[in-house]
């Protein structure tokens, strides 16, 4: 009777076994190496390798080269070995050169590198130095935008509207309030191309102006509904009315606490003795130069994306038919902002921006 070749005895450590363990269950171990782990570990406890093979649905023979592989190099012998290719041909010395001249360099003639430009001047190919720039996460080619606000109270009010947001007063209700103005109906000068398999949709570049509306809103930081009205011009007058449809929209039992900039139609004499006679309104000005912190902007934003940015109008009205008719979808089924940081450690990441600045020699 012929018999099989005897299975090379198999019996773990209890730290070989906790790190078998932790590679089968680690989410940044490859795939390769964990399949590998299970092997070992249920040859361990002593099942042929056919039921190993079966369980694992693997062949015997990748059963077997694994478990020899263990009995001889133990937890090294899971591991892949180096592969055969080519050697570096740029080593450390170069890679840092050229990380540097990025950080602390110009080019000459223009303002900013590009990889043509970076290739030539340190005698790398344009492909090398792509590849180097996405390592690193370097984008010479990108800028973006900032302001610091110079508001002497932008502490103050920082801690005072964060602490609205993530600990709202009882029985009141928090608006954060501003207008989308200069909302333009816009047209295209010739038919615009649906999109189709494998072409995006096509428009002319050009278009036609058709008059321009304003959109007042206030969104209610708890529920995520938005009270939103248009008028066609943007004054002290149509703000006033508007705060007269929130304070019909509001029920009476609770306090409304008005989060807005300090924009001039905001702190006229009529819009504060309207304020004056209605006391139940708080009003919390944000910072100058810090539209961020008010919630509303993010849904201008995505009315924008979603509504204005790449639709066509031929009137005023049918824009603003367009935006009543976005108000009411999105109050269907309303969803809030999360706010999640702290005034602690908002001011705390401004103070190493300025640092930066400070630091910085450009």
């Amino acid at each position: 009777m012929k018999r099989g070749r005897r299975l090379a005895e198999l019996a773990l450590s209890v730290d070989e076994s906790n790190q078998l363990a932790e590679w089968t269950r680690r989410h940044k171990t490859g795939q390769a190496l964990a399949l590998r782990s299970r092997i070992v570990l249920a040859c361990a406890q002593g099942a042929p390798n056919s039921e190993v093979a079966h369980r694992l649905r693997v062949t015997q023979q990748t059963v077997g080269k694994w478990r020899r592989r263990f009995v001889e190099r133990r937890l090294d012998g899971l591991l892949d070995e180096p592969r055969p290719g080519a050697p570096r041909t740029i080593d450390d010395a170069r890679i840092e050169k050229l990380i540097a001249t990025t950080l602390n360099q110009l080019p000459s003639g223009a303002t900013h590198w590009s990889t043509r430009l970076m290739a030539d001047k340190l005698g790398l190919s344009q492909s090398t130095v792509g590849r180097v720039w996405r390592a690193f996460g370097l984008q010479p080619h990108r800028v973006e935008t900032f302001k610091l606000s110079t508001d002497p109270l932008f502490i103050e009010k920082v801690r005072d509207i964060v602490g609205l947001y993530l600990d709202p007063p009882l029985k009141a209700m928090v608006l954060c309030v501003d207008e989308k103005s200069q909302i333009q109906a816009l047209d295209r000068t010739q038919p615009i191309l649906p999109m189709g398999p494998g072409v995006p949709q096509r428009r002319t570049h050009d278009y036609m102006r058709h008059g321009t509306t304003t959109l007042f809103a206030a969104l209610d930081i708890a529920s995520g509904q938005v009270i939103g009205e248009l008028h066609r011009r943007h004054r002290s007058k149509e703000f006033l009315q508007f705060l007269r449809t929130i304070d019909n929209s509001v029920p009476l039992d609770l306090n409304v606490h008005l989060v807005m900039d300090n924009y001039g139609t905001h702190k006229t004499p009529s819009v504060r003795g309207w304020l004056a006679r209605n006391p139940r309104f708080h009003v919390h000005f944000t910072p100058t130069s810090s539209s961020w912190l008010n919630q509303v902007e993010r849904w201008f934003a995505t009315l924008s994306e979603r509504q204005i940015k790449r639709g066509t109008h031929r009137s005023t009205a049918q824009l603003e038919k367009a935006i009543r008719e976005y108000l009411d979808f999105h109050n269907q089924q309303p969803k809030p902002f999360i706010w999640s940081k702290t005034a602690d450690e908002i001011l705390d990441s401004l103070a190493r921006f300025c640092k930066r600045t400070s630091d910085s020699r450009h």
